[in-house]
């Protein structure tokens, strides 16, 4: 295990206040760490997550957590990196950027995305091939401060990162540092700790994957009951979730 970052000022969750100072100077750190070739462990409000974006840190990613490649990565990303990168007509964009301006939660799109943009001009084709799944990408969205300070930053740089939980493959997503199994703690040269996860839960959930396709649901996460709901309120559209939660 690398280096472990706790705020100046410690906190107990994620969704507590950190100011926008400390979330620059750790998303800078953590930014060096990826761009540099290595793997970080966060805390986000779903749940912590493992990120990189090189070959030799994705490997070392899925090695870890004992995770099968047929499971894609996500990309860490924000409502202006999915109106640019996803192929998705103007009524759907909508959605997503309504639905993290209104009701303020988490979730993720899988939808077609425009491979030869320039933001994937410098990822290795390993990298590329187990972070897309056919023709299409997952997008972490709003998922917590440091999570957005993140996916501004790689936007910004124009170089992506990737991640998924931190955790071992099929035990349940981490809410704290130290329930993470120390294999996967071992994989990170840093760990930066703001906590436990906003919407920790007893279920090991973590964001919402849907579909934006036909608003299918991938994978039922944290306050997967308000997404619901609100997809319903405001556009009348009925999440189909899976017949296995």
């Amino acid at each position: 295990m690398g280096v472990i970052i706790r705020p100046a000022h410690p906190v107990a969750s994620t969704g507590d206040f950190i100011s926008p100072e400390q979330v620059a100077a750790d998303g800078a750190k953590i930014i060096d760490c990826v761009y540099g070739g290595g793997v970080a462990i966060i805390g986000l409000d779903v749940a912590y997550a493992i990120i990189g974006c090189h070959e030799v840190a994705i490997r070392r990613i899925f090695a870890a957590k004992q995770r099968s490649y047929e499971k894609p990565s996500g990309l860490f990303a924000n409502t202006q990196i999915s109106d640019e990168v996803h192929v998705l007509p103007e009524e759907k964009r909508v959605v997503i950027r309504e639905m993290i301006a209104r009701e303020k939660l988490p979730f993720s799109v899988v939808a077609p995305f425009r491979a030869d943009h320039p933001f994937f001009s410098k990822v290795d084709p390993f990298v590329i091939q187990n972070s897309t799944k056919g023709k299409t990408i997952d997008m972490l969205l709003n998922a917590g401060v440091l999570h957005d300070e993140i996916a501004r930053r790689a936007w910004a740089a124009g170089q992506p990162v990737f991640g998924s939980s931190a955790n071992t493959s099929l035990m349940g997503s981490k809410y704290r540092t130290d329930d993470i199994e120390q294999g996967v703690l071992d994989a990170a040269d840093l760990v930066v700790d703001y906590g436990q996860s906003k919407f920790a839960n007893p279920l090991g959930r973590s964001s919402t994957i849907i579909d934006f396709s036909d608003f299918s649901v991938i994978r039922i996460g944290v306050i997967f009951d308000q997404l619901k709901a609100a997809f319903d309120r405001h556009f009348g559209i009925q999440l189909k979730t899976p017949i296995t939660p």
